[in-house]
């Protein structure tokens, strides 16, 4: 299960309107790297495969392929205001270490592939 706030759901809401593709969806996912073993992917798609999992998350259509699915259970999503500018925040529950910028993470079970490059 993955939950995101009202708040950013609005506002991914408002960014899907201003695509001009029809059927576009989140997509959340995992890659290797990032300072902690593993790095975030969240953007804007309209390709399905049989390979992904499809949830309704606040009114949004979010797709996870099944492979990533066990690393971001449980994931919540919000978006925090801060002066003139904001952004999307990430708590993870299966990240046993998260990089300072939040943007990358490792598990437990699995160190991921660290890259040498700072966030």
């Amino acid at each position: 299960m993955i939950t995101i706030s009202e708040t950013a759901a609005g506002h991914l809401k408002t960014m899907l309107a201003e695509q001009e593709v029809p059927n576009m969806f989140l997509r959340l996912g995992v890659t290797a790297g990032g300072c902690s073993g593993f790095s975030y992917a969240m953007g804007f798609d309209d390709n399905e495969t049989e390979q992904d999992v499809y949830m309704d998350v606040e009114g949004l259509k979010v797709v996870v392929s099944k492979d990533d699915i066990r690393y971001l259970n449980g994931l919540e999503i919000d978006f925090e205001e801060s002066g003139m500018t904001g952004g999307f925040t990430i708590h993870n529950p299966n990240a046993s270490v998260t990089c300072g910028c939040g943007s990358s993470f490792r598990t437990k079970e699995e160190a991921g592939n660290p890259s040498a490059e700072p966030c």
